[in-house]
């Protein structure tokens, strides 16, 4: 194989590229790559969300990620059948198209992100006798996703694929933890690299949070929690307001505030009409600067039920955020209990209504959780990120014998 100026070829694979952490890590990582030494292909599925769930905001910023990825010197490759959900005929079609543009680039390395184009993009290199695999799962389907009989199906299947797979990249060591305790591959194909994000999007004085909260309605002497993600089942908000609900009952001065978008988006707003909170719940779909809203968060909330990481942990820690999260996945690797947050069990509401009462009452402990999340948030730069996956590719690649540094 030698590709133009003797770099080194990679190609990355993901379905869908909309801003969710997992494709903003792949955008921060093709983006990143030197290019004095990588040639970088970046292949991802149809540019339209198939299920319709993309505001105006968020495709503009999709869009701006192309463009950038492009001003990067990355090539772009969408398939129009590389879709997230199952699609037999999509997903045949999808596996033909990698095969075909895998064996004309012949890479050295293809490195796949996320479950389905993990599948799809693992066994095309393999039948293209691509000389390293490497896939980055971003969490794991293995408990919160799907029924039963379909996550013992994707068990399987990512046993059997992770048999071709060279090197498997998990965001924290509980989610390693949490694919030996499944018996997806032995322990020495695992490396462990977090997610990273621009410390310097989230710095804490950047907004004027008064501004932000009159415009708003959110009257200054509220309590805000907050929560950025999906709206989609996995993601647990449904808990979020039944706790919020409660804490109003009970008379908690507290206003939440939902960042994204999603499937659940109108399910969530009746849930809140039926507990008769409306009022103090904002709905603010997604929005192109995270970092002004959150600004006016006095509590971050992150209620999922499965977890990889949680990017946005670390950018609510980045800007002097005390954090209540799920005691699940890789969560607990980023939050530790009362040093920067607090760890509620899983769908609990009455949990996670006594947690953000104690920390509504006790502006201190906020503050003290603040300021050491604050300092614990630039170990998960998105420059020691690319430094680590750049460092991984060399080593396989010096282990083969296929390239001398």
């Amino acid at each position: 194989m030698n590709p133009p100026c003797n770099k080194i070829k990679v190609i990355h694979v993901i379905t869908r590229f909309d801003k969710g952490g997992s494709a903003e890590n792949t955008f921060i990582t093709v983006r990143g790559l030197d290019k004095a030494r990588y040639d970088v292909v970046f292949i991802k599925g149809e540019g339209a969300s198939p299920r319709g769930d993309w505001g105006d905001l968020e495709t503009e910023a999709v869009e701006a990620n192309i463009v950038a990825a492009r001003e990067h010197h990355v090539r772009l490759i969408c398939l129009r059948h590389l879709v997230r959900d199952l699609h037999p005929f999509s997903d045949m079609a999808a596996f033909f198209s990698l095969i075909r543009i895998i064996g004309r680039e012949k890479p050295h390395i293809v490195h796949t992100h996320t479950s389905k184009a993990g599948i799809l993009g693992r066994w095309a290199a393999y039948f293209c006798r691509v000389p390293i695999i490497v896939h980055t799962p971003h969490g794991h389907v293995f408990w919160g996703y799907f029924h039963p009989r379909q996550t013992r199906l994707f068990i399987l299947l990512e046993r059997w694929t992770a048999r071709i797979t060279t090197a498997i990249v998990t965001l924290t060591p509980q989610e390693k933890e949490d694919h030996l305790r499944f018996r997806i591959a032995p322990e020495e194909k695992f490396s462990v690299i977090h997610s990273g994000i621009d410390l310097g999007t989230f710095l804490p004085d950047r907004s004027q949070p008064a501004e932000t909260k009159a415009v708003l309605g959110i009257p200054p002497e509220m309590t805000v929690v907050g929560t950025v993600g999906r709206l989609t089942a996995v993601k647990g908000q449904e808990v979020l307001i039944r706790a919020t609900s409660e804490l109003i009952r009970q008379g908690e001065k507290i206003f939440l505030v939902l960042l994204g978008d999603g499937e659940l988006r109108l399910d969530l707003e009746q849930l809140t009409l039926r507990l008769d909170i409306a009022e103090y719940v904002r709905f603010l779909g997604w929005q192109p600067d995270v970092a002004r809203i959150m600004a006016v968060f006095d509590i971050f909330c992150l209620p999922s039920r499965n977890e990889g990481m949680g990017k946005v942990l670390v950018e609510a820690m980045a800007m002097g955020i005390p954090i209540i999260a799920s005691n699940i996945g890789g969560i607990k690797d980023i939050v530790r209990p009362e040093e920067n947050g607090l760890l509620v069990p899983v769908g609990d509401a009455a949990a996670w209504a006594e947690a953000i009462s104690r920390l509504c009452r006790d502006p201190e402990r906020r503050r003290r959780m603040g300021d050491a999340g604050r300092q614990m948030a630039p170990r998960y730069s998105s420059e020691e990120m690319v430094k680590m996956i750049d460092q991984l590719y060399g080593k396989l690649l010096n282990r083969i014998r296929l390239w001398e540094n």
